[in-house]
């Protein structure tokens, strides 16, 4: 991931892609155009949002250090002749963040370089002549939408944010922030959701060449998830209610929804675009991070391929798929053979496991929002409110196509840990987990999951360490870890910030 730091705000260029002919990812290299003379035309406005769309790939590439290895489902295998990432990645899996940390920093510039250049976006779509205003609504729904996600992972990730929805001033304004609170955020996030939801066509509505917009489904069930989120049950309810309707449905085969030949189907709410097989830029390589070392071909397929080995599946994660869930075997594997037909018992992420046919570069799309991701957390919404009669039909429509046979008969409680369940292992790996441990439980419950988890994990890791011996402070949770701290760099550049309690 680049380096784009706070000075960001200060350049009046934004990063834009080619116009495309196929489709809106087929994109060409990004050029930068000043930000004075662009946005003259609808054509230049439909750059800005592609661009908006292609920042988000650069986001979810190493979303998982920070949403699964920091929870109970994912761990490392380390290497033991480089120990470059002990105060890096490593530092996720055991709870050892400090500011300094590069992948913090990372993660907080990329998110304020896109915002930077949304809000600017934003602040000129009226201004340009030519274009409906249903198209107009269109555009900004597509970057409401984005700047909600944003926003949405920020305020999960550190809590109080700065909150800017309009390009600054002034370049001193940059250094001259503050975090605002964390329901003033959220109240952005829901007018954002709101606005887009309106405007938004739904998914149908748009041509072939535009699959994988956001549309009205993705702005009501990222809207949903938002209210969720706060414990507004009835309003996730009236909100997931309304994804109902238009027109998505669960593919039949699990292994269906993320095979590269299947992308946007009728499960998709929403999911990042990648491309591969080609020279664009635009290609995806999970599967390259998440293959075990020193498996080289036996999983990407590649022999002189080195995978890195990061976010292997726990044995905690391992033993909560069900006998005959027909999930487990796509979410992941528990081994593989290597080249001199030895069986070697590492697990490792099998969802965007797809034959491809350049090294390092995959056509795998991240899933952001699934359908049945809806229907979890509608049965969620509704037992929270009135218990579970009303709430079997949609969590046993994703047993059902998991193989699975239906509940029934459960308590309110036991129904909150069955949903709980589900959405681990329906949505493993795909970004859910820690957003989940924090909206279900309170700081004080996560500090006995997880250090339940970590104790396991040290008795008997999932992965052998090398000879690598731990450390007293891995895997020790003290609660103010659910919260990531704020970047030291941010903290020196604007003297305004503070930082979050513990470190």
């Amino acid at each position: 991931m680049k380096k784009l730091y706070k000075l960001s705000f200060l350049l009046g260029f934004l990063a834009v892609t080619s116009a495309c002919k196929k489709s809106f990812l087929d994109l060409s290299d990004p050029t930068k155009k000043n930000a004075d003379k662009f946005y003259q035309t609808e054509d230049q406005i439909q750059q800005a949002v592609n661009g908006a769309y292609s920042s988000m790939q650069d986001h979810v590439n190493s979303q998982y250090i920070f949403a699964e290895m920091s929870s109970d489902n994912t761990t490392i295998q380390l290497n033991p002749s480089d120990r470059g990432q002990t105060d890096r990645a490593e530092a996720f899996e055991f709870w050892n963040l400090t500011a300094t940390n590069v992948n913090i920093a990372d993660l907080y510039n990329q998110s304020y370089n896109a915002l930077y250049n949304i809000n600017f976006a934003l602040s000129r779509i009226d201004g340009v002549t030519g274009i409906s205003d249903k198209k107009k609504g269109q555009y900004k729904g597509e970057l409401e939408f984005i700047r909600a996600y944003y926003y949405f992972n920020l305020v999960r990730y550190f809590g109080p944010v700065v909150l800017i929805t309009e390009p600054l001033a002034s370049s001193s304004d940059a250094f001259n922030t503050s975090r605002s609170p964390e329901d003033a955020v959220y109240a952005q996030i829901i007018k954002d959701l709101s606005d887009a939801a309106a405007n938004l066509p739904a998914k149908s509505e748009y041509a072939a060449t535009d699959a994988g917009r956001a549309s009205k489904g993705s702005a009501l069930g990222l809207l949903g998830k938002v209210y969720l989120t706060i414990k507004d049950y009835a309003k996730a309810e009236s909100t997931l209610r309304q994804v109902l309707p238009l027109g998505y449905s669960l593919v039949n085969k699990y292994a269906d929804v993320f095979a590269t030949n299947n992308k946007n189907n009728s499960e998709s709410l929403f999911e990042v675009q990648y491309q591969g097989g080609n020279n664009l830029g635009e290609w995806s390589s999970f599967l390259y991070s998440f293959a075990p070392r020193n498996s080289e071909g036996a999983v990407t397929g590649f022999p002189t391929s080195r995978p890195q080995g990061w976010n292997i599946p726990t044995k905690n994660i391992i033993s909560e798929f069900e006998a005959n869930d027909q999930r487990k075997a796509v979410a992941l594997r528990e081994g593989y053979t290597n080249s001199a037909g030895v069986y070697v018992a590492i697990p490792f992420v099998n969802k965007y496991n797809h034959a491809h046919t350049i090294e390092g570069r995959t056509d795998d799309n991240w899933p952001v929002l699934r359908y049945s991701d809806v229907l979890l957390m509608l049965a969620e919404a509704i037992n929270e409110q009135s218990g579970p009669g009303n709430a079997y039909q949609y969590i046993n429509q994703v047993r059902r196509r998991a193989g699975l046979g239906d509940l029934a008969g459960l308590s309110q409680e036991t129904f909150r840990t069955a949903i709980r369940h589900e959405r681990r292992v329906e949505l493993a790996f795909e970004n859910d987990r820690w957003f989940d441990l924090k909206r279900a439980f309170t700081n004080a419950q996560m500090v006995l999951i997880l250090n339940a988890h970590g104790q396991a994990e040290r008795a008997a890791p999932t992965v052998d360490r090398g000879g690598v011996p731990f450390t007293g402070n891995d895997y020790k949770f003290d609660g103010y870890e659910a919260l990531y701290p704020m970047p030291d760099r941010q903290l020196f550049l604007d003297k305004n910030l503070t930082q979050n309690p513990g470190y």
